[in-house]
């Protein structure tokens, strides 16, 4: 399942935060921020799908993420490759590197990440 923008706002928001109670979410917004309606409506949406839950403070509710950044992150990825590059990552790459404005130095950096990955295996 997946997040839709407005609630990958508040999921970003959240990951930050770890626990938060609304008012908490609503200061992470930059301004205008939305109405209390609207992030309780996103937050009952992220709870029914199961990426958040919260505990009950009497009338008050403190939300806490399910699901790990790295985790949605790298499922988000995982499906990008597979939809729109074949399902090859070295497609996905290729494409990455070349249409993307990266630098000398990031590309360096990318290509050191990736030596110390065939290292380990």
């Amino acid at each position: 399942m997946q997040l839709s923008k407005a609630e990958e706002e508040l999921m970003n928001i959240l990951w930050k935060k770890r626990r938060a109670f609304m008012k908490d979410l609503l200061e992470g917004y930059n301004e205008p921020r939305p109405a209390t309606t609207t992030v309780a409506t996103l937050l009952k949406r992220m709870t029914d799908k199961g990426f958040i839950a919260y505990k009950s403070f009497g009338r008050a509710r403190e939300y806490y993420p399910l699901v790990k950044k790295k985790d949605y992150f790298s499922k988000h990825v995982n499906g990008l490759i597979k939809n729109f590059f074949n399902d090859s990552a070295s497609q996905f790459a290729s494409f990455f590197t070349q249409e993307t404005n990266l630098s000398k130095t990031e590309l360096e950096e990318l290509k050191k990440l990736i030596d110390q990955e065939i290292e380990k295996k």
